[in-house]
């Protein structure tokens, strides 16, 4: 297999140095494209990592710095871009998060990338419900996304015949140690007549970027799913979800019911019924289908009620659990992951 990103999520934020080294030593510098995130591991340990890999003899790898990578395979050519972090000198949340997506955006033109070619971003904020005077951090963050996203029209190239409006990526908004900001991203680009994506939205919640001005005055600008639907199989990149319903917080301070509840939202989402709400009949996954989740838990004590609730409900799936602060102040659980299913259609 070949390794193509990877996620190191660390308890000492101080220590991601030695890491870096011990990476570049025992798999060249070039090994993946890394992105370092300031969560510490619920299992007490100094680190955990997510990595993923693609085999195939038809596979094509490339490679441009480390921040950057193209695979290419049966006709789709997926570029990952990781670890990018402001380089700006502002402390400010909106100029970092427009300084933040401009980094991105530069890289992926390294590729010949526009960024409407982006289908999921992951957005790492340390301190994200903290407040800068009167504005909170992640309400700023928000508002430096909408302004980058403003007239970038997602995925017009391969959305799936039907789809009245424009799509946004899926997204994972969440907290993280410290101050700082990072931020990684992937894209797709095809000229396969079988692919399309599908962005897909929740029956039982409103979606993000219809959220009223009371959460954030510029809402959040994402899709609750993307699928990426390949001939007779598809794929859904499950954003960052949490115990909400409609707009509204549910089970406030029980983490084991929000954990269940979000839970719940993820499995109808992805679910064939609304599949077939969204106009694509014959296509749907369950909680078996998953591959791989993220769970994120804001207190370090819920941790252990938290994984009884996903183990018994996923089962034994591959899972990071790391301790992170989530987008509201009363959401104490946020999960996210990917499907994988073959499609039931007749020709």
């Amino acid at each position: 297999a070949i390794p193509t990103i990877t996620t190191v999520f660390l308890a000492d934020e101080g220590k991601r140095e030695v890491y870096q080294r011990l990476c570049a030593k025992f798999f060249g510098r070039d090994f993946t494209v890394t992105t370092y995130v300031y969560q510490p591991p619920c299992c007490g340990a100094e680190l955990a990592i997510e990595a993923w890999a693609v085999s195939g003899d038809t596979v094509r790898v490339s490679r441009q710095g480390p921040n950057l990578m193209t695979v290419a395979y049966n006709g789709l050519r997926w570029v990952y871009c990781g670890g990018v972090l402001p380089t700006t000198t502002s402390t400010d949340v909106y100029d970092q998060s427009l300084n933040a997506f401009g980094e991105m955006a530069q890289l992926l033109a390294k590729w010949g990338v526009d960024f409407e070619n982006v289908v999921r971003t992951w957005l790492y904020l340390g301190d994200i419900v903290g407040d800068v005077g009167p504005k909170q951090r992640y309400k700023e963050l928000n508002r430096g996304r909408t302004d980058f996203f403003q007239g970038i029209r997602f995925g017009q190239s391969l959305l799936m015949p039907g789809v009245e409006r424009g799509a946004y990526p899926a997204s994972t908004g969440i907290g993280m140690g410290g101050k700082g900001l990072a931020m990684s991203c992937m894209a797709l680009l095809t000229r396969r007549p079988d692919v399309f994506l599908l962005p897909l939205e929740n029956p039982g919640q409103t979606p993000a970027y219809e959220y009223g001005t009371s959460y954030s005055p510029q809402s959040p600008k994402f899709s609750r799913a993307m699928a990426v639907i390949l001939g007779n199989y598809f794929t859904v990149w499950v954003s960052g979800t949490a115990s909400i319903v409609d707009s509204e917080t549910r089970y406030i301070d029980d983490a084991a019911k929000q954990t269940e509840q979000t839970i719940d939202n993820i499995e109808r989402l992805i679910a064939e019924d609304n599949f077939l709400q969204h106009g694509v009949p014959g296509t749907g996954a369950t909680l078996a289908d998953l591959s791989k989740i993220r769970v994120y838990v804001k207190r370090s004590e819920d941790y252990l009620a938290c994984r009884a609730v996903c183990e018994r409900r996923f089962g034994n799936i591959p899972a990071v659990y790391a301790v992170a602060d989530v987008c509201r102040p009363d959401l104490l659980v946020e999960i996210e992951g990917v499907a994988f299913a073959k499609r039931h259609v007749t020709s």
